[in-house]
């Protein structure tokens, strides 16, 4: 089962789920996360600054970078890598899932636990490993970009 990401994160979610990780809140914070969480797609931290620019010109890029690292520790955001090795991020759920991302459009969707569960399982009996964790991204395209490219 998958879904789109960026249905589940609420704007009004983003102060107390900031909070709750111990971060303080600052403004500037909070407009890099609803920025990403509006995007609907991944965006690199060059592309988020150049969205967030024109209505907050004094937000520097070092913040908008340091504000999308501080959501990747805090599990508010992943980051995936594009083609010639760029950082892109996406806003997350709270809850531990995995992604399908399109290289084209990168659009990210969420693939969750239970469509894995079955690998995981496999390689804990055929590697006799137990797995603890595990974060998985498949990269590929979606449907609208296979339909686009045909």
């Amino acid at each position: 089962m998958h879904g789109r990401i960026l249905d589940v994160v609420k704007a009004t979610q983003i102060p107390e789920r900031m909070t709750s990780q111990g971060r303080r809140l600052t403004r500037q914070r909070v407009i890099v996360a609803e920025a990403l969480a509006s995007a609907r797609r991944a965006l690199s931290a060059q592309e988020l600054y150049e969205r967030i620019k024109p209505s907050h010109p004094t937000l520097g890029r070092a913040t908008v970078y340091r504000a999308l690292e501080a959501q990747v520790q805090d599990g508010m955001a992943s980051r995936f890598e594009r083609e010639g090795h760029v950082s892109a991020y996406v806003a997350c759920d709270a809850e531990h899932h995995h992604h399908l991302v399109c290289t084209r459009c990168q659009r990210v969707d969420d693939l969750d636990e239970t469509a894995i569960a079955p690998l995981l399982s496999s390689v804990g009996r055929k590697h006799d490993f137990q797995v603890d964790h595990a974060a998985l991204d498949f990269y590929g395209l979606c449907r609208s970009c296979r339909r686009k490219r045909s």
